[in-house]
């Protein structure tokens, strides 16, 4: 194997040839590094983590991205189409995505899909020394979508989803109720939902 050795932006740039690839390894200061290996034909790089730093996502990274927010469904055969692009290249692209954690490709139910008809916001004051323990309890309630910790008028702030108000009322009484830490709590039936979207804008 070839190797050599240079700096290259700050980084040690090692290269060298693997089987029938071209292997780059970025070595950073810090004891980070990320590896590079490039076809004989220099075209689509395929990038992993080693240990250190992320990457963002590029414009074509985007506009992937954007086309599987409408159609979770699209092969990466009608991307690339749509794209002017290689079908390797979006597969690559979206392999990497999905390894770094950047996207994740799902079927969300809606709340109706599950048989909750019912959603509410809950207002929960705590103790602070307990609040931790709390909010890793309610946590596991599988009728909970969110918990935060808040400033404010409550300690922690939680959206529930709940079939009908008797699974409300049982909630409320006999799970948050017995909880220990908890000294008071509001509860805010949502009437109409006028948005439900789990999908982040790419700019």
């Amino acid at each position: 194997m070839r190797r050599s050795a240079w700096l290259y932006d700050g980084c040690r740039l090692r290269t060298g040839w693997l089987q029938d690839a071209r292997v780059i390894l970025l070595g950073h200061r810090d004891g980070s590094a990320v590896v590079a290996k490039i076809g004989r034909d220099e075209q689509e790089p395929v990038t992993g983590a080693v240990r250190g730093r992320g990457r963002r996502v590029d414009d074509l990274d985007r506009r992937i991205i954007k086309m599987l927010q409408v159609d979770g469904r699209l092969s990466n055969t009608e991307i690339a189409r749509s794209l002017e692009i290689t079908e390797t290249t979006v597969r690559k692209r979206i392999a990497r995505l999905l390894d770094e954690r950047l996207i994740s490709i799902v079927a969300v139910p809606t709340p109706e899909a599950s048989g909750m008809l019912l959603s509410a916001i809950l207002g929960v004051s705590v103790e602070l020394t307990a609040i931790h323990d709390v909010a890793e309890t309610i946590r596991t309630y599988p009728e909970v979508r969110y918990v935060g910790m808040s400033a404010g008028r409550y300690d922690l702030m939680v959206e529930a989803f709940f079939t009908d108000q008797e699974h409300l009322l049982e909630f409320v009484t006999g799970k948050l109720g017995c909880l220990p830490g908890i000294t008071s709590l509001e509860t805010s039936i949502i009437l109409k939902v006028v948005k439900f979207s789990y999908e982040w804008e790419i700019a």
